[in-house]
């Protein structure tokens, strides 16, 4: 997605506004227009970065991602897969409901981890068709549900408990 053209409308825009203060403002807006470009553009990659967000709430578990590539900006949809319900003894069991878009509003958090687990969550939500964002949404939801998460016993061992197919 090309912005050069959204900045050129603002530009003249401010073009035009100025008109009206005469030839002062006028060579005022000529020097701030070009400064002001990068801050423009820092603007509307927020707004674009918020609709994603709002479309992916909606989505959920699918997503849209924005994307930089050579300082324009790119959407990646990934849409929700369609999953087989699984199979355990004849009664079928639904894999963990996805969070509701009515749950509230998207939050960002920024964490560090090690190099290798980053490529290992790539690679895990690659072979799913998923973004990194979506099955990292999905893990957490999974994880939350009760009876999902590991726990820790008195003797400090993990236990996990679930299906295995």
């Amino acid at each position: 997605m090309d912005l050069t053209s959204y900045v050129e409308k603002l530009r003249r825009d401010l073009a035009v506004a100025a008109e009206a203060g005469g030839e002062d403002a006028r060579a005022l807006a000529d020097r701030l227009s070009a400064p002001l470009e990068s801050a423009i553009r820092l603007v509307l990659l927020d707004a674009l970065s918020a609709a994603a967000d709002e479309i992916t709430r909606d989505l959920a578990p699918g997503s849209v991602d924005l994307r930089l590539r050579g300082g324009e900006p790119g959407f990646v949809v990934t849409p929700a897969p369609a999953e087989p319900e699984a199979r355990h003894g004849g009664a079928d069991v639904a894999p963990p409901a996805p969070p509701s878009p009515d749950d509230g509003a998207t939050s960002r958090i920024n964490f560090r981890l090690p190099e290798s687990l980053k490529i290992r969550i790539e690679e895990a939500a690659g072979r799913e068709g998923l973004s990194v964002n979506a099955w990292l949404v999905r893990i957490a939801s999974a994880a939350l549900e009760p009876g999902s998460a590991p726990r820790t016993s008195a003797s400090g061992g993990r236990h996990f408990t679930g299906w295995v197919s």
